[in-house]
């Protein structure tokens, strides 16, 4: 009963507040809401491990019933997968398991096996320098010959594991259905390869359509991140390159090289560049996100007035600026907007100022440089987003509340602004998400710059060398790091792509979950 009251306590209290104090009451209880969600979360772990271990259990004890009552082809399943399928009139899937099979023992003898003998170590040789003298001009000539490749190692590691998970998936999965075949034909009931091909296309046409973004998952996304993170434990830069250098495990010292900040460890203006380079991350993707979404909005519905003319032609403009390449457009901009560029030049000829202004090379005025030229950028695309699901909204909501004397704000805030976070809370996370990467608008525009500098002193070379700069994110700094600078420090670069990752998922888990798009589904249907 206190809960119901304290309930209708608060529908109270949020009805009795204007449309600007609600927007920051929803926006308050969105964050106080994500402890109580973790909360949550951490309270039904126990559940759902009693859940997966009552899961597990039952995979044993599938296991265990082929074991003691398969018939003969079933119990030769154990050994040779797909045989009991095979001789179960399931040719194509007994032949496609007997496949994998004969592929995973090849791939292990060959390359699997060595590669996971050589993941403790990462290599014992690198590479050996033999001098031979030329027989025909009597010179003296050097031969390089590569033994161990710890990248290739580590890599070849990282996909056999992969390929051993999928082996035993498999190799349970193709067990079962031999002694679920074996005991449908003791009932008289005969399993067919029409009965395979119609499942793959018919029962389960979901799972075959899903199964190649799936194997482009695990390859491109799943295996770089996992090999990634193994990088992040090694000494792997530019004294140890590959091929020709091994680099070897270092456990934690990538981790405290960035995060130490004693005395002992002189990586304190270390952290702190990290520290703010993360601030200013989160900074920008928050305005080049709502600053583009908002903005395409409202240009969006001045455009779809009924008292504006040339729509098409206004939209036309728009959808213009999208055909040239950003790329283009950045540079250019970069160009023009340089201490030495064609905006100071005017304007010092019209003697508005007497010195070149720091449109891109002042870490302020950069900053926001940078937001407005991304706004201006990205209008366009929000604008054609917002155009379509505009024209979406029914025009008796409008009507209605005209008729009931709603202003044009009360109407933007209680229908247009509503519908449109609602169906568009997906995609406001993935720009989001999307900003925090955002490498081309950044580096094209400043490339970094200005350089950070603490007390009159440039920060220490551990960080100078590798450019990092005041407008730089983590992934353009991130790029710096293991590309243009001398030192290549890939283990380092690796604690910072999985920073990036951490972060990522957890702005994409919160918000995509506590959204009204996933809480609340049927509101809007």
């Amino acid at each position: 009963m206190q809960d119901n009251n304290a309930v209708l306590a608060s529908k109270l209290e949020y009805l009795s507040l204007n449309p600007l104090e609600k927007v920051l009451y929803r926006i308050k209880h969105f964050f106080l809401g994500i402890p109580k969600a973790f909360a949550k979360f951490f309270r039904a772990i126990p559940s759902k491990a009693r859940k997966e271990a009552r899961a597990t259990q039952g995979v044993f004890h599938n296991i265990y019933e082929a074991g003691r009552y398969g018939d003969v082809f079933t119990r030769l399943s154990f050994l040779l997968m797909g045989f009991g399928l095979f001789f179960r009139h399931q040719i194509i899937r007994g032949a496609l398991y007997l496949a994998y099979e004969v592929f995973f023992v090849v791939f292990m003898a060959l390359i699997g096996g060595p590669a996971l003998a050589g993941m403790p170590s990462l290599g014992q040789l690198g590479s050996i320098t033999y001098r031979v003298v030329d027989p025909v001009t009597g010179l003296d000539l050097e031969s390089i010959v590569n033994y161990d490749d710890s990248f290739t190692i580590l890599l070849y590691s990282v996909i056999t594991l992969v390929l051993i998970l999928l082996f035993v998936v498999l190799w349970y999965t193709q067990l079962k259905d031999s002694l679920r075949l074996q005991r449908e034909n003791v009932i008289g009931r005969r399993a067919k390869d029409s009965d395979t091909l119609k499942n793959v296309f018919d029962k389960s046409y979901h799972r075959t359509l899903l199964s190649i973004p799936m194997v482009g998952l695990v390859c491109f996304t799943i295996i770089p991140i996992i090999v990634m993170i193994l990088v992040a434990f090694t000494n792997y830069n530019q004294n140890h390159l590959t091929p020709g250098r091994l680099f070897d495990w270092v456990g934690m010292y990538n981790f405290e090289n960035l995060f130490a900040s004693g005395a002992s460890t002189g990586n304190t203006i270390f952290l702190q560049v990290f520290g703010q380079v993360l601030l200013w991350t989160l900074i920008w993707a928050f305005f080049a996100t709502f600053s583009n979404y908002f903005l395409g909005m409202i240009v969006a519905m001045i455009i779809n007035l009924k008292g504006i003319k040339l729509k098409k032609v206004w939209r036309t403009v728009l959808i213009t600026t999208i055909a040239v390449p950003q790329f283009i457009s950045l540079l250019l901009i970069s160009r023009m907007f340089a201490d030495n560029g064609f905006i100071n030049t005017l304007l010092m000829d019209l003697g508005w100022i007497d010195a070149p202004v720091r449109w891109l090379s002042d870490a302020v005025i950069a900053k926001v440089m940078i937001i407005v030229i991304n706004t201006w950028v990205g209008i366009p695309y929000t604008m054609l987003i917002s155009t379509g699901l505009l024209m979406n909204i029914p025009d008796d909501l409008y009507e209605s509340a005209r008729i009931d004397g709603a202003s044009p704000a009360r109407m933007y805030f209680k229908i247009t602004l509503p519908y449109m976070l609602f169906v568009t809370t997906p995609y406001l996370i993935s720009q989001f998400v999307g900003n925090i990467n955002n490498f081309n608008v950044i580096y094209l525009l400043s490339g970094g710059s200005p350089a950070f500098y603490f007390e009159g002193t440039a920060i220490p070379i551990q960080v100078s060398s590798t450019g990092v700069g005041r407008t730089d994110l983590l992934i353009t700094w991130l790029y710096k790091m293991t590309v243009t600078s001398p030192e290549k420090d890939y283990g380092t670069g690796s604690v910072i792509g999985i920073l990036i990752f951490v972060v990522v998922a957890f702005f994409s888990l919160i918000f995509y979950n506590r959204s009204g798009s996933v809480k609340n589904e049927e509101e809007f249907q």
